[in-house]
């Protein structure tokens, strides 16, 4: 049994690896198929798995749950609207920048700034008031954003100019789909670095049992506030992906139901899984892509599958082929 589950994860590993040589190679593959829009399809599934793979970090291996993570993805996305707006209507202050790197380190500094500050306070609870006090948190950004009618409050804010990368022109969609695929790897490896190092490891030992943990020494508080720096980083990179790849940004970037839809898609790929963002990013859009086109009412089947996979806790679709235990005596066992 122990053998057939073995390959059985083997095989699964390949053909997610499979898929993700498939989503780099997708410029050729949507050119050789007459169907360009499957590269923007390509593209929009990275920087959504980018971002997924942030939340994976602290929901997969510190078992965080955030229900405001999303937050950090419009804060990104604004570090380059801003700047953009700036550059072309704010006179030439000291914001004005169409600059790639600056949007990067200006997404850097305020949404690890935002990590540090709320998670010294999100931190010190735990279970159903982390979740809620994080969905505050992300409100408090959705609504700081919406009141900003100098750059569009709800209706949001377009972007005339895209980033300026040395090397790279993001307004070609080939481009933007590979600086996407680069972010989206960059994102798994750190993952993947996290997860073996003594750093990971100790994370995951606090989320089966802190308090022994603490007894053992670790500083239960500290790593677990790294990792949600970390995290937050990382997802408002791939909010300087979307901006860019969209060209447009508005408040609903940061709205709690985006934070679900995350959190949705770490749970469909498995939590914890490398390559689980990936996979759950990928079931989402193309069911989003699906749904969407036999009915106008799409959003009533889809939440009603994913409320079954919840209820059903399968983790995953990966997961439950990896062999997940199914019944509740596998899973008290």
């Amino acid at each position: 049994m122990r053998l057939k589950i073995g390959r059985l994860r083997q095989g699964l590993a390949l053909m997610e690896s499979l898929f993700l040589l498939m989503l780099v190679a997708a410029p050729w593959l949507a050119e050789a198929r007459g169907q360009p829009f499957l590269l923007d399809l390509a593209t929009r599934l990275a920087i959504l798995a980018m971002a997924a793979a942030s939340l994976n970090l602290i929901l997969g291996i510190g078992g965080l749950v955030s229900f405001g993570h999303a937050a950090f993805l419009g804060i990104g996305a604004y570090a380059v609207a801003i700047p953009a707006w700036h550059a072309l209507y704010g006179g030439g202050d000291w914001l004005a920048s169409e600059s790639g790197l600056f949007h990067l380190m200006l997404a850097t500094l305020a949404g690890g700034l935002f990590a540090l500050s709320t998670g010294l306070i999100a931190l010190r609870t735990h279970g159903v008031h982390f979740l809620m006090i994080t969905m505050a948190f992300g409100q408090m950004i959705f609504w700081l954003i919406a009141s900003q009618e100098t750059y569009g409050g709800d209706d949001g804010l377009t972007i005339d100019v895209r980033s300026t990368l040395p090397g790279f022109n993001l307004d070609d969609p080939i481009q933007m789909h590979m600086v996407a695929m680069a972010g989206l790897i960059l994102a798994l490896l750190v993952f993947l670095l996290v997860r073996v190092s003594p750093f990971g490891l100790a994370l995951a030992g606090a989320q089966a049992n802190a308090p022994r943990m603490r007894a053992l020494g670790f500083p239960v508080f500290r790593l677990r506030l790294a990792a949600y720096v970390l995290a937050g980083i990382l997802a408002s990179w791939a909010g300087v992906l979307m901006a860019n790849f969209t060209a447009y940004v508005s408040p609903a970037m940061t709205d709690w139901t985006r934070s679900g839809e995350l959190m949705f898609m770490v749970i469909l790929g498995g939590a914890g899984r490398i390559l689980g963002p990936l996979v759950g990013a990928a079931v989402f859009v193309l069911l989003e892509e699906a749904l969407s086109s036999l009915t106008p009412y799409w959003h009533l089947p889809f939440g009603l599958l994913l409320m079954a996979v919840a209820l059903a806790q399968a983790g995953a679709f990966s997961g439950l082929i990896a062999g997940r235990p199914s019944s509740r005596k596998e899973r008290h066992a």
